[in-house]
């Protein structure tokens, strides 16, 4: 069950990226700042097509070796994890809902840098200082998914010590 509500959050998230990124690359001009000066000034760029391909390449890249082992236990594709997460266990569920809301995290705090940096080149439109709590709560929302995770961990080892797990 709390599979399909992370995967319902990591596909709405992908689609929240592509969305920011296209607006943001539809907006920006010849060059997208990532860096400014307290007066406003660009102190960094790249090109457009540069932050777009980049931006695009790191979304791929995490997206997809974060999402391959999640693939592997859920197709039931890998002995050792399908021994270790058989079907009807309840830390089968709990981690791969873990593992697809982790990816989630992650795909929306890359959508909020796409449009901070979207922010920052097109000072006149939006004031980047608006985007700090996201840059905030970006972290934080990660540190509180990796606690989960261990806590998740700390759970499924009490179950293999005590010769509960499914056989």
């Amino acid at each position: 069950m709390y599979t399909r509500f992370a995967k319902v959050f990591y596909f709405l998230t992908i689609g929240l990226f592509l969305f920011l990124l296209l607006y943001a690359y539809a907006a920006l001009p010849e060059f997208a700042t990532y860096a400014a000066s307290k007066e406003g000034m660009p102190l960094k760029q790249i090109s457009k097509e540069g932050f777009f391909y980049g931006a695009i390449a790191l979304f791929l890249v995490y997206n997809v070796l974060l999402i391959v082992p999640a693939k592997l236990m859920e197709m039931k594709l890998n002995a050792a994890l399908n021994r270790l997460f058989p079907v009807g266990d309840v830390y089968r569920d709990k981690m791969l809902a873990w593992m697809y809301s982790f990816i989630a995290i992650l795909n929306l705090a890359t959508a909020v840098l796409v449009f901070y940096i979207h922010s920052i080149s097109n000072q006149n439109v939006i004031n980047s200082s608006e985007y700090n709590f996201f840059f905030y709560l970006a972290p934080v929302l990660m540190l509180v998914w990796v606690l989960g995770l261990f806590y998740l961990i700390a759970g499924k080892i009490k179950q293999v010590k005590s010769g509960t797990i499914l056989s």
